[in-house]
């Protein structure tokens, strides 16, 4: 019309009308919009929130010691500290997506094994995340803090869970990038609304491998150091 307008030509009205047409969430439920992030907070809190606290009170009761002094690795003592953490975690994610989809009636289009190992890929930054904080803390006070502050915190704002990713400003959109919560709340809602599989996801699951091997990898070397 502003071109038509240009040319002198602005009685000019095309017959033509323009609706918005919403493909996923077709009746615009906010129920159906939030529900699935949900389970991103939850496993965000089972994942790094209590898993800062394994190590942080060796530390503050002073039993560390001993659990040096026994005959297993240093591999052996992270993962019997996360493997716990991690089946509880699959376990939560499982039990509320039966809450969303049973109580809530939240749709569900997607595969339960694209959710569940997309899941674990979540799971292993967290993980690796809380279980850093906690080597590095002395405490678990100072251990839960930081863990809240660095994981549940981001998770509820900068991950496109509550406020559009696209719509905050250039420079928070460039740190969302290293928040593990922003490529599995977009899995979530791919899986719950769009029935998305690996074909679509797997730019996110990269992302949640690569997050989480080096969240990982960071925890491993800390505590190796912390035992030295």
């Amino acid at each position: 019309m502003e071109w038509l307008g240009r040319q002198g030509r602005a009685e000019f009205r095309v017959p033509l009308s323009v609706e918005a047409r919403t493909w996923f969430n077709e009746e615009l439920n906010s129920k159906d919009f939030i529900i699935p992030g949900i389970v991103a907070l939850v496993m965000a809190v089972i994942g790094a929130f209590l898993t800062s606290l394994t190590i942080a009170r060796e530390w503050e009761r002073g039993t560390m010691e001993q659990l040096i002094s026994t005959p297993v690795s240093r591999t052996e003592i992270m993962v019997g500290k996360l493997v716990p953490y991690f089946v509880i975690g699959l376990l939560d994610t499982a039990l509320c997506t039966v809450i969303a989809v049973a109580w809530f009636g939240v749709p569900f289009r997607g595969q339960w094994t694209t959710l569940l190992l997309s899941s674990a890929l979540f799971l292993l930054g967290v993980l690796g995340q809380g279980y850093f904080i906690s080597v590095v803390a002395k405490s678990q006070l100072a251990a839960s803090q930081a863990a809240l502050v660095s994981t549940l915190l981001p998770a509820f704002l900068l991950s496109g869970f509550l406020f559009a990713i696209e719509q905050m400003p250039a420079v928070i959109q460039t740190l969302t990038r290293v928040i593990p919560a922003r490529y599995y709340v977009s899995i979530l809602k791919g899986v719950f609304l769009k029935g998305s599989g690996w074909r679509e996801l797997w730019p996110q699951a990269v992302a949640l491998l690569a997050i989480g091997s080096t969240l990982f990898a960071l925890a491993a070397a800390t505590f190796r150091r912390r035992l030295q």
